[in-house]
């Protein structure tokens, strides 16, 4: 029985850099001169720049004060993007729900390959101090997110956060001085797809599984879940 080989389409090597260099900028570095870009992309000033010209006329690149930013296209593609994620508008209510029961602060992340990413927040307009969450802030991996995404996705350190998996919450207090959060799995079929996590002081986020927080949240990420697909295991078919 002959084995069916699959063909990987060629990478285009422009199309290839260009996603490089746009890949270079960040929430904490949204600025890049020439040379930054230079530098980092490995290649002559003169191609980098040529680069860097083409993505500003397709509008995915503007320059101003000598300084390279992302352009006002790559936000409409970002918008259109998000939009075709099912799971954002679908965890509109939970979230919703969450800030109404506890009066914190509720963030939707999801894995971009190499770390969680915000892509829907709610919070209550109404209290007189706030915790901002920016939509497409990058989270780091030991922020109680980034436990959970590791915890279930075969991180080489998967083993060390087998409690993340046996509570399905994970908590953390150190990413921001005064800033707590606790977070639990979203799955679809059998795979994780996003976590939901509640974000507030430290003295307000309970780092307990066992709390009514915790509880909450669980049961929260549970629903979303089961309206994406999944089934626990214990209602699966033998």
């Amino acid at each position: 029985m002959s084995e069916k080989v699959v063909e990987r389409a060629p990478v285009n090597q422009s199309v290839e850099r260009a996603a490089q260099l746009l890949g270079l900028f960040s929430v904490d570095e949204p600025e890049l001169t020439l040379g930054e870009i230079t530098a980092r992309l490995r290649t002559s000033k003169a191609t980098a720049h040529r680069y860097a010209t083409a993505l500003r006329q397709a509008g995915l690149l503007r320059l101003g004060g000598g300084a390279y930013t992302l352009g006002p296209r790559i936000v409409e593609l970002a918008a259109t993007a998000l939009a075709g994620l099912r799971i954002i508008k679908v965890a509109g209510p939970y979230l919703e729900r969450l800030v109404s029961e506890l009066n914190e602060t509720a963030v939707l992340s999801i894995w971009d390959g190499e770390a969680p990413i915000v892509v829907r927040v709610e919070d209550n307009t109404d209290r007189l101090v706030r915790i901002n969450v920016r939509t497409g802030s990058r989270l780091p991996l030991d922020s109680a997110q980034g436990k959970v995404f590791r915890a279930y996705l075969g991180d080489e350190e998967a083993d060390r956060l087998r409690d993340v998996r046996d509570a399905g919450l994970a908590f953390t207090g150190r990413v921001v001085e005064g800033i707590a959060a606790l977070a639990a799995p979203i799955f679809q079929a059998e795979e994780i797809v996003a976590t939901m996590a509640l974000v507030g002081t430290t003295a307000a986020i309970s780092p307990d599984s066992g709390s009514a927080m915790g509880l909450a949240l669980r049961d929260a990420a549970a629903g979303l879940s089961a309206e994406l697909g999944f089934l626990p295991p214990e209602r699966r078919e033998p």
